[in-house]
Formats: C-alpha cells, sequence, structure tokens
C-alpha cells in the first residue's frame, strides 16, 4: 500500500499544539492549554484564507458561549439559586435556545456548536468553582491563544522567492492522473495552495471543460485551461472561452455530408456565445449510447438532439465505432478535399473493447500554438510542462506519480536558483 506523504498542514498542527503548551508555561501553568490546543488545531487549514474565517468563527463562537454562561452565573448567585435538581438541569437547558438563536441574529449560524460547547463548559465543569468569573476569562483567554498561534503559523511564509516568470503547464490527461482521473488528497490541496500563491500554472487536457470540472471543480487556475487537444481555451472564472480554434461552418458542412455518406454519426460540439453545445443524431452503436446515457445527465454539458444550424462554426467532431470501421475511415478521410484543413486523431477507446475513437479539428488547434496565445497574453517568456508527450518548452519533465509532480512543482516555484539550468529532467 502507498502511503501518501505527511503534509504541512500536520506538521503546523502539531507545532501549534506545542506553541499553546509552552505559553501555557510561560503563563505559569494558569488557564487551560486544552482550549488553545483545540482552537489552533480548528484554526490551521490547508489554506491562509481559511484560516481566517475558521479564527473568526472560533472568536464570535467563544464569545457568545462565554457570555451567556457568564449570564447563567450570574443569575445563579444575584436572581435566584436553583439548586442543581430537574429545574436547575431545565433552566441551564433552555439557555441554549437564546445562545444558538444569538448566533443566528449575528449571520454567524456556522459558530453556534461553539457557543453552546463554550457555554455548557462554563455551566457545567466550573459553576462550582471558588471563582468562576475568573474561568470565563480563561477559557475565552485559552481560546484567543489558540486563534492567535494558529494565524501566526499559517500566516508564516517559508518561501521567499516565488519564479513568476515561468507558464507552468500540467497534463491532466497523463502525468496528473493517478486513477479514475482523481489526485491524490495531498496533491489537490498542494496544487490548490500554490496556485492561491501566485503560481502561473494551467492545466492542458484532450478533454472537454466539462470533463475537467467533474474531476477537478476544486482547482481553478487563474490562467485559462487548454482543453479538448489545444482547440480552445477555456476561463474558469469567468466560464468563458477566450481563445478557440474552429472549423469554419462551410468547412464543417461538407465534414457533415462526408460522415453521413459513409454512414457514420458524429456528436458536434459548438460554441455559442459561451456555452458549449453537443450536437447529435440517433446513436447508433452501443458506444455511442453508452456515451450518452452516461454524459447528458452532467450539469456541464449540453445535448441538442437535432442538426446543426447552417452558419455555426465547429470546434470538433467526435466518433466512437468499430475500430476496423473508424481506420477506414481515416483512410478515406485522408484522401479527401478537406482533409487538409483538419487535424484528424484517432486512438483505440479504453472504456469499449474493439471501439476506437476519432476527433476531428480545425488543423491550428494544438497546444503549442495555445502555449504561444497564453505566453503572449502573459507576458511569460518561458514554460515548464509535466506531460509525457514531446512538446515545445524550454523545460519538461515526466513522471506518472502525482504526489512527485507536485513536490517537484513547488520546488521550481520556490527554487532560490534559475530552476532552468539546473533542474534535473530525467525521472
Amino acid at each position: 500500500m502507498k502511503l501518501p506523504p505527511i503534509g504541512m498542514r500536520i506538521i503546523k498542527s502539531a507545532l501549534g499544539v506545542f506553541f499553546c503548551f509552552m505559553i501555557y508555561q510561560l503563563r505559569g501553568q494558569r488557564g487551560m492549554p486544552f482550549y488553545s490546543a483545540l482552537a489552533v488545531l480548528w484554526c490551521i487549514q490547508n489554506h491562509t484564507k481559511n484560516t481566517f474565517s475558521n479564527a473568526l468563527q472560533r472568536v464570535v463562537g467563544t464569545a457568545v458561549g462565554a457570555i451567556f454562561g457568564l449570564l447563567f452565573i450570574l443569575g445563579k448567585i444575584y436572581i435566584v439559586d436553583l439548586g442543581y435538581g430537574i429545574v436547575h438541569y431545565l433552566v441551564l437547558s433552555l439557555f441554549v435556545i437564546p445562545v444558538i438563536y444569538t448566533t443566528i441574529l449575528l449571520h454567524r449560524g456556522n459558530t453556534s456548536y461553539f457557543s453552546c460547547v463554550v457555554y455548557l463548559s462554563i455551566v457545567v465543569n466550573h459553576l462550582t468553582d471558588e471563582n468562576p468569573f475568573l474561568f470565563v476569562w480563561d477559557r475565552s483567554l485559552d481560546t484567543l491563544i489558540g486563534v492567535g498561534v494558529g494565524l501566526l503559523i499559517n500566516g508564516i511564509s517559508l518561501h521567499y522567492r516565488r519564479n513568476n516568470d515561468t507558464l507552468y503547464v500540467a497534463d491532466l490527461d497523463n502525468a496528473l492522473r493517478e486513477t479514475g482521473d482523481r489526485l491524490t488528497p495531498y496533491s489537490r490541496i498542494t496544487i490548490r495552495n500554490l496556485i492561491e500563491d501566485g503560481m502561473p500554472l494551467t492545466i492542458m487536457t484532450s478533454k472537454t471543460p466539462a470533463a475537467y470540472l467533474e474531476a477537478l471543480a476544486d482547482i481553478r487556475p487563474r490562467i485559462p485551461i487548454i482543453a479538448m487537444d489545444g482547440a480552445i481555451l477555456y476561463d474558469i472564472k469567468e466560464n468563458a472561452y477566450p481563445k478557440v480554434y474552429v472549423i469554419s461552418a462551410d468547412h464543417a458542412k461538407r465534414l457533415e455530408k462526408f460522415i453521413a455518406d459513409e454512414g457514420f454519426h458524429a456528436f458536434t460540439t459548438v460554441i455559442l456565445d459561451d456555452v458549449l453545445m453537443i450536437y447529435y443524431g440517433e446513436p447508433e452503436n452501443t458506444a455511442e449510447k453508452k456515451i450518452y446515457e452516461k454524459l447528458h445527465r452532467s450539469p456541464y454539458r449540453n445535448y441538442l438532439k437535432k442538426n446543426r444550424p447552417d452558419g455555426q462554426t465547429v470546434v470538433y467532431f467526435m466518433l466512437i465505432d468499430k475500430t476496423e470501421k473508424i481506420n477506414s475511415l481515416r483512410q478515406k478521410l485522408g484522401r479527401s478535399m478537406i482533409a487538409g484543413s483538419l487535424k484528424i486523431l484517432v486512438y483505440v477507446s479504453d472504456e469499449y473493447a474493439g471501439y476506437s475513437y476519432m476527433k476531428i479539428y480545425n488543423r491550428n488547434a494544438s497546444i503549442e500554438n495555445m502555449l504561444d496565445y497564453l505566453q503572449e497574453q502573459t507576458g511569460l517568456k518561458r514554460t515548464v510542462t509535466i506531460s509525457d508527450e514531446n512538446s515545445r518548452n524550454d523545460v519538461m519533465f515526466t513522471d506518472t506519480d502525482s504526489n512527485r509532480i507536485v513536490r517537484r512543482l513547488s520546488r521550481m516555484y520556490y527554487s532560490n536558483s534559475d530552476f532552468v539550468q539546473n533542474v534535473k529532467l530525467e525521472h
């Protein structure tokens, strides 16, 4: 069994707990470091932005719980002592209502659990203390110490240099694939942190934006991703396609006729007003039917059972059929008059035995052209690509282990030396 590496969140959590106990010692062992440790563990997150929101959640929850705990103590001391029978516990329980309701009024409903924990820890465990008021203060201070330590540790960056003059490109289909197009938790967290820290990273994939979003919806590079074998750039943040290589409407019409005359059915992908749509007819073989059944329910795909309207350009045609039939069609299409304006890819299907795919694009659709476009738009002068395919780059390395890939990406990005000269290209 392959064990995942120990991430920085685990290390920071251990350091945070240790610092809380050190502060407890420096305070002359006053208070309860247990509550500080809980707070620091809650605050330390994989992402700095989550640390601040969790810290605020913990502070608000502690404040509300402490206030109502103090009110309960004051009521018992100065108004009426209900003893420790059923009535006492009834009133104690009823106080949970204003505790939770107050968090709702403050628009902090997600803090209600912590507020109740603080309130109950005061009125149940420490009501009989010699000085319960002191416990309320210490309980609040312990939490604030933990929050402060958590913010400090998560806010400290050990990286003083970032290589922001390089475009980093990761191949989703090959180098970043573990199983089922899913990265390990460690890889996902590390990539998200690199993007959050400003890394100029993009993803390239032969698949559609829908396939990317289904597999890696939580990884959203600021730079548009290269999808469909270099046919389109997809800006995830804007849900837009800033660059697309299309087959002209006239060529698409001629190609549709050629495909139909040969007895094939195609899924035709177009982009209209930044909406990706797939026109299709009646599926004619088992693989087509299964593909449609599998994908048409996706919220990221829009299937239309109709012919493509005249005048619409096409991003690509996708066909799937028996391998011998696809190979025969490839030969015939290669001899046709329209082949010169097309990029035709044929490969064997992994999912459907005996079947092969054919994808037809504009001949200019390529990773290299999209990288040139991205470099022009971003002003970045060099690229580093993780892939198992030969491509035009200043630096390229290959690997299939996503954890090793992201660790190497991190070392490159935070390198204090010229990584282009010093990176080891061999696996």
